[in-house]
């Protein structure tokens, strides 16, 4: 766990930035933004802000994931879950790293930056555009559908739930104590639906716990590895 002290970029800047770094994403083909933040920590707001400003591009699935290892640190993050701390520590693993830190983003499973880096972004984006490869994914009521391809190991095909509000949250102790944080596209559910080996494969898809939540479908090789495919549904 670590701090930085940052402010994030004029959102009309990385938004200028983002639109400017020649990705091939698309609505079908989105790239997958995760940046791991806490309520408790001083240096994630800007990083959150950076988030927020591109969360709702239809070529961006931007999730913020907040994790608990600030919890016992002055204040507990209302939305943060064990579940989202194990998974930037499979980041961690499948990259060699011994240590996770917030803020934190993760670029298509694979480019890792400082998350309040906003000026650094865009690049990572570009160097780490998946293209429009990797199985089609299409959904219909209560089952989604991984089409065919190649799978080099089995992979993980996840369900991800999320709020797309913006979400004003009063923080009463801690670093951050005093402040309203905005916050967007909060992750508030991820599930493992099963895994995809390279043939067609279809997953029940039960409805969302809260009919405001989105939902969204990662194929990722593996713990940790590279996004293959997502889509929002």
């Amino acid at each position: 766990m670590s701090q930085f002290r940052a402010v994030s970029l004029p959102s009309f800047l990385l938004a200028s930035m983002i639109g400017s770094a020649g990705m091939a994403a698309d609505a079908e083909h989105p790239v997958v933004i995760e940046l791991f933040q806490s309520q408790g920590c001083s240096s994630c707001p800007p990083a959150n802000a950076n988030l927020n400003t591109i969360a709702g591009r239809a070529d961006v699935l931007a999730l913020s994931f907040a994790v608990t290892y600030w919890d016992r640190l002055g204040w507990k993050d209302i939305f943060a879950h064990p579940a989202f701390t194990a998974r930037q520590w499979e980041y961690a693993r499948a990259g060699e790293r011994g240590n996770v830190s917030t803020p934190q983003m993760i670029v298509n499973g694979r480019g890792v930056l400082i998350g309040h880096r906003g000026a650094e972004l865009a690049d990572v984006i570009k160097r780490f555009d998946r293209g429009t490869g990797g199985p089609r994914i299409d959904a219909a009521p209560g089952r989604v559908t991984i089409g065919a391809g190649q799978a080099r190991r089995p992979a993980n095909v996840w369900l991800v739930r999320y709020d797309p509000r913006t979400r004003q949250v009063p923080i009463r102790a801690g670093e951050n104590g005093g402040r309203t944080l905005p916050h967007r596209n909060i992750v508030r559910r991820i599930e493992l639906l099963g895994k995809w080996t390279g043939p067609l494969s279809s997953y029940p898809v039960a409805r969302a716990a809260d009919p405001v939540w989105r939902s969204a479908i990662l194929v990722q090789d593996g713990a940790g590895g590279t996004i293959l495919a997502a889509r929002g549904i």
